[in-house]
């Protein structure tokens, strides 16, 4: 885990996507900070910074890969950033 420099600057959870089985219909929020103890998901661990969890609605049931590393372009799902950094 790295540490931010700002209040604003995501720390990397994890070098790697972090794959989930979703629901159909379901909603889940993305922790955007990095903070989060229950990553990929949101714990409330961004208050105190300008970040704010992702929504993020399952349109189909099955895996999907969240980002982890919170630098990829098309959040909240992985697009291969972890591996530049």
């Amino acid at each position: 885990m790295t540490t931010p420099t700002d209040d604003a600057t995501p720390i990397i959870a994890q070098k790697s996507p972090i794959p989930v089985e979703v629901e159909a219909g379901k909603t889940y929020f993305w922790c955007t900070c990095g903070r989060s103890d229950s990553q990929p998901f949101c714990d409330g661990s961004h208050k105190g910074t300008a970040l704010a969890p992702m929504k993020y609605s399952a349109e189909t049931d099955g895996k999907v890969f969240f980002c982890g590393c919170k630098a990829t372009g098309t959040a909240p799902l992985c697009d291969g950033s972890h591996a530049k950094l």
